[in-house]
C-alpha cells in the first residue's frame, strides 16, 4: 500500500512539473501582466491660456470609453502636479510616463476639496460611449505660489469597472503657464513663418493632374485657413514659387487631364484669383515673402543620389533667384527673399553647406532656415536670446552659412505624446516657452516659430499660434527683423545626420533621373541651350517636390506624363523610314558595295527648334564593320539631312546595325534605328580574272587592228592610187603640204565604188570601222 501510494505521489508530482515547465515555455518570461481597461479623456478647451493668480481656471472636455467594460461610479477630476517648472529645458524633461500602467500614474494630483473641480456623471459609462464635462478651477485649489512659472495639470478619470475596485482608468494633461505678480523681465520678438506650400498638380501649360490645389485654396481649405492668419498678423510666408505659377495659370483657366487623355474644365478659377489677392494684400500690408528654391525639392535625396540629380538642387535655388513676383500693388515693390528650408536629418553639413550656395545669384541675403530638431538635446545652440547662428560646414562651399534655427519646441505640444500635435496642446506649449523666455533674462529675445513640413494637415494647430501672438509678453515680428537685430551670431556646429536622408523612394529618384535624361538631351539638341522651354525644366524641378512625400502614385503619373511628353519632343527628331511612316516596324535597307564605301541616312527635324544632330552606326553581329561618322549638322524647323555614311567591311555577307541620332555632345535621341548592310567585295583571284580579261580584250582589239592596216598595204585599190598621184601633182604644183585629216577625195553625194575582191576580204572589219 504504501509503494502504491508513493507511485501515485510520484505521477501527481512529474504532472505538475510538466504543467509548470507547459506554463512557463508557453509565455514570454518578460510579459507584462493585463493593463486595466482604460477610457481616453480629452481636453478641448483651456482657459485662461496664461492666467494671473486669482483667476479660475476652465477646463472643457470628453471622456470615451475605448474599453469593453462599463465603468459604474464615472467621475472626472481636475489635477495638478504642484512642481514649478522654471526654465524651458525643465519643459523638455516632463516625463511622458508611456511605461507606467493607467492606474499608477500619480505624478498629476488630484482635485477633490471643491465641488467646481470634478463631475460625477449621473449615469455608468458603456463602452464606446462618450460624455463631456466642465471644471472649474478657482485659483486656491491650485496651491501654487504667485511666481512665473509653468505648472503640469490635467484632467483624470475614475471608475469601477465590473469584479474590481475604483481605478483611475483615464488621464489627460496640458500645459499652464502662470503670469507671475512680478512683471516679466523683457518681451519676446516672434517671427511665425507660415508655409504654403502644395505638392506640384500643373503638367504644363493649362494641364492639371487633378483639383486638389484648387480645394486647398478654397476658405475652407488647408491654404485657404492658412492664408486668413496673415490678414490681421504679422507673419512670413514661407511658398514654393512653382506653386504661385500653378495659382497664375488657374486663374486664367484650366482642364484636368483623365487617365485616357480626356480633359474636364476645372472648377477653382475664381478661387485662386481671390486667393492670389488676399495674398498679394497681406503683401501690401508688409508681410515679408520667403520664396523656396523651384519646386520644394528634396535636398537630402538630390544630394545623396549624386550627379546628375545633385545639380538639380542648385538649378531650382537659381530659378527662384530669378524669379518675378509680381508687384502686390502700384505703390508696393515686388521683393521676396530667396531661402532654404532644412529640418531633420537634411540639416546635416553636407546638405546645409551644399545647397546653402553654389548657385549663381547667391548673396548674403539670402535666408537658410533649419529646425532645432535637427539637433540632439545634447548639442542644440541655445535659443533663449537669439536664433541666427553661423553654422560651421567644412563640407559645404561656404563656411559657415548665416542660418537661422526656429525652435522646434514651441510647436511640440505635450506633455502626453499621444495628444502632443493637437491645437490646444501646441498653443498652450508656445505660451508655456515663450513664458519662461520672457521671464529668464534681460535684454533682447527673439525667437523664430516654424510649424514642421506634414504636421498641420488643416492648419487649426498653427491658427492656436497665430492666436497666441497676442499674449502679452509676445511682439510679432518677421524674420528679416530678426535677423537684422543679430549681425554678430554666435558659430554653432552643423547637426550629424544619418548617411541618407531623403524623403522620396527609390523608384521616385529613378523617374526623375529618366527625366532628367530626357530634357538634358533635348537641351543638348538645341543649337541654342537657352531656347529649350521653360516648361520642362519646371516640370523636372517640380518632379523632384519633397511635396510628394505622402503621395507615391501621383508622383508616379505626374513624373510619366512628364517623361512621355519629353520622349514625344525627342521622337520629332528622327532617321526617315518610310516603313515606319506607314506604321510597320522594318529595318532601313543599304548596300556596300567593295571594301569601303557609301550610303545615305535621312535624318528629319519636326521640332520647332534649331538643333544640331548626328549620327552614330554600331554593328550588331559583327565585328568588322568600321564607320567613319559625319561631321554635325545643324537643322532648322521642318528640315531634312542626308549625310553619306562611309563604311568598310573585310567579309561579304548581311551586317545588322544600329543607326542612332545624336546631339553633339553624344547623347542618343530618341530610339535607334536598325539597318540592314549588303557587304560584297572582290577576292584577289576575282581582281585577277578581270584583270585578265581586260588584257585579252585589248589584245584581240589590237591583232585585229594590226591585220587590217597590213592588208590595206599589200591590197591597194585603183582608185586609190589614182587620187594619190592626182594628189600629189596638185600639191607639187601649189607648193601645199598635204592635209592628213582631209587626204581624201569628196563624195559628191555618189558612193565610192569598191573592188569587189576588197569587199569580200573585208566586210567585218569596216563595219568595225
Amino acid at each position: 500500500m504504501f509503494r502504491r501510494r508513493l507511485r501515485l505521489s510520484a505521477v501527481a508530482s512529474a504532472c505538475l512539473l510538466v504543467a509548470a515547465s507547459a506554463a512557463t515555455f508557453g509565455a514570454p518570461a518578460d510579459a507584462a501582466p493585463a493593463d486595466d481597461p482604460t477610457v481616453q479623456v480629452t481636453i478641448d478647451s483651456f482657459g485662461p491660456v496664461a492666467p494671473r493668480p486669482g483667476l479660475p481656471v476652465v477646463i472643457k472636455g470628453r471622456v470615451t470609453n475605448t474599453s469593453s467594460v462599463t465603468f459604474n461610479d464615472p467621475q472626472a477630476l481636475a489635477c495638478i502636479d504642484r512642481t514649478r517648472l522654471a526654465s524651458t529645458a525643465a519643459v523638455d524633461a516632463i516625463p511622458t510616463e508611456q511605461n507606467i500602467p493607467m492606474n499608477d500614474r500619480d505624478s498629476c494630483s488630484n482635485l477633490t476639496n471643491d465641488p467646481q473641480t470634478f463631475k460625477p456623471f449621473d449615469q455608468p459609462l458603456a463602452p464606446k460611449q462618450t460624455v463631456e464635462f466642465s471644471l472649474t478651477v478657482p485659483w486656491k485649489e491650485w496651491r501654487i505660489t504667485d511666481q512665473t512659472g509653468v505648472y503640469v495639470v490635467g484632467v483624470t478619470f475614475r471608475g469601477e469597472p465590473p469584479n474590481s475596485s475604483r481605478i483611475m482608468a483615464g488621464r489627460a494633461r496640458t500645459l499652464m503657464p502662470v503670469a507671475g505678480t512680478t512683471p516679466l523681465t523683457r518681451t519676446v520678438d516672434t517671427a511665425l513663418v507660415i508655409p504654403l506650400r502644395h505638392r506640384p498638380t500643373q503638367l504644363g501649360g493649362k494641364n492639371f493632374a487633378n483639383d486638389s490645389l484648387a480645394q486647398s485654396l478654397a476658405p475652407t481649405g488647408s491654404l485657404g485657413r492658412l492664408l486668413a492668419l496673415g490678414k490681421a498678423r504679422k507673419v512670413t510666408w514661407l511658398v514654393d514659387p512653382a506653386m504661385l505659377d500653378e495659382i497664375r495659370q488657374m486663374t486664367k483657366g484650366y482642364v484636368i487631364l483623365g487617365p485616357n487623355g480626356q480633359t474636364t474644365q476645372g472648377n477653382g478659377q475664381s478661387v485662386a484669383a481671390t486667393w492670389l489677392k488676399e495674398f498679394d494684400a497681406t503683401r501690401s500690408a508688409g508681410n515679408q515673402v520667403v520664396l523656396l528654391p523651384y519646386g520644394d525639392p528634396d535636398v537630402a535625396g538630390l544630394l545623396d543620389s549624386g550627379e546628375p540629380l545633385k545639380k538639380l538642387v542648385a538649378q531650382a535655388r537659381q530659378t527662384t533667384q530669378g524669379y518675378i513676383l509680381p508687384p502686390p500693388s502700384v505703390n508696393v515693390p515686388a521683393t521676396f527673399t530667396n531661402g532654404l528650408w532644412l529640418e531633420g536629418g537634411a540639416a546635416a553639413s553636407r546638405y546645409l553647406g551644399a545647397a546653402s550656395g553654389g548657385f549663381a545669384g547667391a548673396s548674403t541675403s539670402d535666408l537658410n532656415l533649419v529646425s532645432s530638431s535637427s539637433w540632439s538635446a545634447a548639442t542644440r545652440p541655445v535659443l533663449t536670446s537669439t536664433p541666427v547662428y553661423d553654422v560651421v560646414t567644412p563640407e559645404g562651399p561656404d563656411n559657415p552659412v548665416r542660418t537661422v534655427i526656429a525652435d522646434s519646441s514651441l510647436t511640440s505640444g505635450g506633455p502626453d505624446q499621444d495628444t502632443a500635435a493637437s491645437p490646444l496642446q501646441v498653443r498652450q506649449r508656445f505660451a508655456a516657452e515663450t513664458a519662461l523666455i520672457a521671464a529668464s533674462g534681460k535684454g533682447t529675445a527673439s525667437v523664430v516659430v516654424l510649424p514642421p513640413r506634414g504636421w498641420d494637415s488643416n492648419g487649426n494647430a498653427t491658427a492656436q499660434l497665430a492666436a497666441a501672438l497676442s499674449l502679452p509678453w509676445i511682439k510679432a515680428t518677421d524674420v528679416s527683423t530678426v535677423v537684422a537685430s543679430n549681425p554678430r551670431p554666435q558659430s554653432a556646429r552643423a547637426p550629424k545626420a544619418p548617411p541618407t536622408n531623403g524623403v522620396l523612394t527609390d523608384s521616385q529618384i529613378s523617374s526623375i533621373q529618366d527625366l532628367d535624361t530626357a530634357t538634358s538631351t533635348m537641351q543638348g539638341l538645341l543649337v541654342d541651350e537657352n531656347a529649350l522651354p521653360e516648361v520642362m525644366t519646371h516640370a523636372l524641378l517640380r518632379s523632384t517636390s519633397s511635396g510628394w512625400n505622402g503621395y507615391p502614385e501621383e508622383a508616379r503619373h505626374f513624373t510619366a506624363i512628364e517623361l512621355g511628353s519629353a520622349n514625344q519632343q525627342l521622337g520629332k527628331v528622327h532617321l526617315v523610314n518610310a516603313s515606319v511612316d506607314r506604321g510597320l516596324r522594318k529595318e532601313i535597307k543599304v548596300n556596300l558595295a567593295g571594301s569601303k564605301g557609301t550610303f545615305p541616312l535621312t535624318i528629319t527635324n519636326d521640332t520647332e527648334w534649331s538643333v544640331r544632330v548626328g549620327i552614330e552606326v554600331n554593328a550588331a553581329n559583327r565585328s568588322d564593320l568600321k564607320i567613319t561618322p559625319p561631321q554635325t549638322a545643324v537643322l532648322g524647323p521642318r528640315q531634312k539631312w542626308t549625310p553619306r555614311i562611309t563604311a568598310s567591311a573585310e567579309q561579304n555577307g548581311l551586317i545588322r546595325a544600329n543607326a542612332q541620332v545624336v546631339t553633339a555632345g553624344g547623347q542618343s535621341v530618341g530610339k535607334s534605328q536598325e539597318l540592314l548592310i549588303q557587304a560584297s567585295q572582290y577576292g584577289s583571284v576575282g581582281w585577277i580574272l578581270v584583270g585578265a580579261a581586260c588584257a585579252l580584250l585589248f589584245g584581240t582589239s589590237f591583232v585585229r587592228i594590226y591585220r587590217r592596216i597590213r592588208t590595206e598595204r599589200r591590197n591597194p585599190t585603183p582608185a586609190a592610187e589614182a587620187a594619190e598621184t592626182a594628189e600629189a601633182g596638185d600639191a607639187a604644183e601649189s607648193g601645199d603640204t598635204p592635209d592628213p585629216a582631209h587626204d581624201r577625195p569628196a563624195a559628191n553625194g555618189v558612193p565610192e565604188a569598191a573592188a569587189p575582191d576588197a569587199s569580200l576580204k573585208e566586210g567585218v572589219g569596216s563595219k568595225d570601222g
